[in-house]
């Protein structure tokens, strides 16, 4: 199966749809209680969680939950490690509850913790490709543009 806008093969023709929906930017899964879309079903399913406060996957160690597993999965790490990550002494104040990962900028967490929760607010109106930060969307609708704002002189 091969989409016939960008040329990707599927082996399974449900998978070729769902990949559809990133150039048509189709996203026909609505949560019921705040009209969020998403593309995929189980985005759906991830995101209704948060609301009704569902944690399905524990830490049998500190008996911390998360609504979704790869979340836990990176906060295993923490039990793992002996430094998990070195904030010396206090000059990163802020420190992600799910993975233990600290920085100096509140901003830098804020951006930081969209690796967990796979948030993807910058969205190229082109495309409909979708990225975690304003610079990675600058940098990929070049490829729509083709501008190319660095030039080697040697």
């Amino acid at each position: 199966y091969h989409c016939d806008v960008c040329g990707k093969s599927f082996s399974v023709s449900s998978n070729l749809t769902r990949h559809k929906r990133l150039h048509t930017r189709e996203k026909p899964f609505c949560c019921d209680i705040c009209g969020k879309s998403f593309s995929v079903n189980d985005y759906l399913t991830i995101h209704k969680r948060t609301h009704k406060g569902e944690e399905p996957y524990h830490c049998d160690i500190c008996d911390k939950s998360f609504s979704v597993s790869s979340d836990l999965t990176k906060h295993k790490d923490i039990h793992t490690r002996k430094e998990p990550y070195c904030c010396g002494v206090c000059e990163k104040p802020y420190h992600c509850d799910i993975c233990g990962k600290s920085f100096s900028e509140s901003n830098s967490l804020t951006v930081h913790k969209r690796v967990h929760t796979r948030e993807k607010p910058y969205c190229c109106d082109i495309c409909g490709k979708s990225f975690s930060q304003k610079n990675s969307l600058t940098i990929h609708k070049r490829t729509h543009t083709g501008e190319k704002p660095y030039h080697c002189d040697i």
